[in-house]
């Protein structure tokens, strides 16, 4: 088995070959043929956040991440083999292609067995907390976390693992509100499946916030109502006019101080604000305006197991087109990671073998 592993944080991904595993108790061997190379990777790679107003960062190792750790929660693959205590769970036999769910908790306390095991507070994530899909194979902890893809792309299928679900989480979050237009902040690979997920779901549209402009463009191009620079120094005046009424939700796939201050400042009374980007700082907002102004302000997540089963439904119920992809080769998972930190990359890199 060959692997591309973070070994020490800040460096290259090093390459490891080592005897394929053998899955034990319930566990699933897969063989990898796509993996999606996600901004949260950046953070796993780098070894923490930036939690802003001289702050220390918050450290990966403190939340229970070793090294070296193969990277990766964005996976599909072929399934190979079955631990002896899985071999009679139903729906994945041998050689269904599935997407591989990893925000796994423990399985054990009452926040797993109500089904939200991206928010158990002993996480065993794939790709974070255990070995990923930055290799050509991985195990899978229990058949119930592979969902069939039922034909779809294995490529283009792979983002909905964690930009998929993750922006459908977010989109639920406000969905009283879909039959107005909502600002989104961010058009990268989260934006424009955030931007086709909400057409499916009835919404009247976004309007999206990027400082790049080949990603505004892309966000256009995906259906946006308008898109803004959010660096303009009237940008705030651009939202208000281009929503042409209050602006009652955000959704922040950034998460920067520039980011929240502005969907901050574009709300409406009873607004809310949902923060799913990590890229770290701290905030800015003026607290007597959140009385004020009866302002809602959630984080959201990922997803759970039901959301993603969810989404796959949609995607394959509304026949959503999937967002722009870039192929590449495993050998090349360095170059991706770069590329993404540098904002080279439109759309999603998805590794495959």
């Amino acid at each position: 088995m060959k692997s591309y592993q973070v070994t020490d944080f800040n460096a290259p991904l090093e390459l490891a070959e080592m005897d394929t595993p053998q899955p034990t108790g319930t566990q699933v061997l897969i063989r990898v043929k796509a993996a999606g190379v996600c901004h949260s990777d950046l953070h796993i790679w780098e070894g923490g956040y930036d939690l802003g107003h001289g702050r220390k960062p918050l450290s990966l190792k403190d939340r229970g991440v070793s090294l070296p750790r193969t990277m990766g929660h964005e996976t599909v693959g072929e399934v190979l083999a079955f631990g002896p205590d899985a071999q009679n769970e139903p729906g994945v036999k041998i050689g269904d292609i599935a997407l591989v769910y990893p925000w796994i908790g423990c399985g054990k306390c009452a926040t797993c067995l109500a089904g939200d095991e991206n928010m158990c507070l002993k996480p065993n994530s794939l790709g974070v907390h255990c070995d990923g899909g930055y290799s050509d194979h991985m195990l899978v902890p229990h058949p119930r976390y592979l969902l069939d893809l039922q034909g779809m792309d294995p490529v283009t299928a792979a983002p909905y693992a964690c930009s998929g679900v993750t922006t459908y989480s977010a989109l639920k979050k406000v969905e009283k509100d879909l039959g107005n237009p909502i600002v989104i902040f961010g058009a990268g690979g989260l934006g424009l499946m955030a931007l086709s997920l909400l057409k499916a779901l009835g919404g009247m549209g976004a309007i999206v916030v990027d400082i790049d402009a080949r990603k505004r463009e892309a966000a256009l191009q995906a259906g946006a109502l308008a898109a803004i620079d959010g660096a303009a120094p009237d940008a705030l005046a651009q939202l208000m006019q281009s929503a042409g009424g209050p602006i009652l939700s955000v959704i922040d796939l950034v998460g920067n101080s520039a980011t929240t201050q502005l969907g901050f400042d574009c709300l409406a009374k009873g607004g809310k604000l949902i923060i799913v980007g990590l890229f770290g700082g701290g905030a800015t907002f003026a607290l007597p305006l959140i009385p004020i102004k009866a302002l809602t302000i959630q984080g959201s997540y990922v997803g759970n197991l039901r959301e993603t089963q969810e989404l796959l439904d949609l995607v394959r119920s509304k026949k959503i087109a999937p967002i722009p992809v870039i192929t590449l080769p495993f050998e090349q998972a360095n170059a991706a990671l770069n590329d993404l930190k540098a904002g080279r990359l439109v759309g999603r890199a998805v590794l495959t073998p």
